[in-house]
């Protein structure tokens, strides 16, 4: 494994992206525009100048990762390819589509991965003729940061792909857990509702934002309270996945909050709007 093209240049992808390119990997950067693919090669340049600035790479390191990058709006180029991570929004008909380009695109043995937080894994690998190749690459955010990959098995996903894609995390320098294809997987299937039933205490106004964080982190020892984690995460990507949990399951436990879908409608997501639960 030695060339990876990340589908998607978001902050899921360009971080991820990122994360190869620190390990040593080639990587191809895509995404559909050439404002998209220049924005998210900007946003590594500047994340490892950060890291040059402060001594943790050298100035020959940086060029020698730099050259490494290569943006494209061709999702041709994925043809010599050994692995693809999609990144793309949380959309199981979009991400379909891009998986039976790139069946037809990629080499046979070529693995392709997503980085989708809730779609079951062996939808998406239905719209190949590659079933065994793929597999699901759940990073966390920001991908070069944290220590975990959920690594998430289909139906059909062969053990040879399973053993592959762990000896690239490793590479990474990362730790991996091995999910079955479940909507939510691990983190998102416990994390996610527990983020849901603190908005429900806030919209019942049984406390404060400020004293339900507190509580989880003081009580449960958590780094961040449910809350605050939900505006890191993004409000809307809350949503989509307690949606698709709702109606994967089938269990109202599952059910979004109304307050949940209120702030989203008013484009108050967290972070990224600048107000979430919480000001920033």
């Amino acid at each position: 494994m030695e060339k990876v093209m990340v589908v998607g240049a978001g902050t899921m992808g360009f971080g991820i992206a990122q994360t190869f390119l620190q390990s040593g990997y080639q990587v191809i950067l895509y995404d559909i525009d050439t404002p998209k693919v220049d924005k998210g090669i900007s946003n590594i340049e500047s994340n490892i100048q950060k890291m040059l600035q402060k001594g943790d790479i050298s100035a020959d390191q940086y060029e020698e990762i730099r050259a490494r990058l290569k943006g494209t709006i061709e999702l041709a180029d994925a043809k010599d390819v050994d692995l693809v991570v999609e990144t793309v929004i949380e959309n199981s008909d979009i991400k379909k589509d891009i998986f039976k380009k790139l069946d037809r695109i990629c080499q046979p043995d070529t693995i392709l991965a997503t980085n989708t937080s809730s779609i079951v894994i062996s939808s998406i690998a239905a719209a190949t003729k590659r079933p065994e190749n793929v597999i699901g690459m759940h990073f966390f955010n920001p991908p070069p940061m944290m220590p975990l990959i959920e690594i998430v098995i289909g139906m059909k996903t062969s053990e040879k792909t399973l053993a592959t894609m762990k000896a690239i995390v490793q590479s990474l320098g990362k730790e991996s857990v091995t999910v079955k294809d479940s909507p939510g997987f691990v983190f998102n299937r416990i994390m996610i509702p527990m983020i849901n039933e603190a908005t429900y205490l806030l919209s019942e106004s049984v406390a404060s934002a400020e004293d339900i964080d507190k509580t989880l982190k003081l009580a449960a020892t958590h780094q961040i309270g449910p809350l605050a984690l939900g505006d890191f995460i993004g409000l809307d990507v809350c949503l989509h996945v307690m949606e698709v949990l709702h109606k994967e399951i089938g269990e109202d436990k599952y059910r979004p909050s109304p307050l949940l879908k209120r702030m989203v409608a008013a484009n108050q997501l967290g972070r990224k709007t600048g107000e979430g639960f919480f000001k920033y």
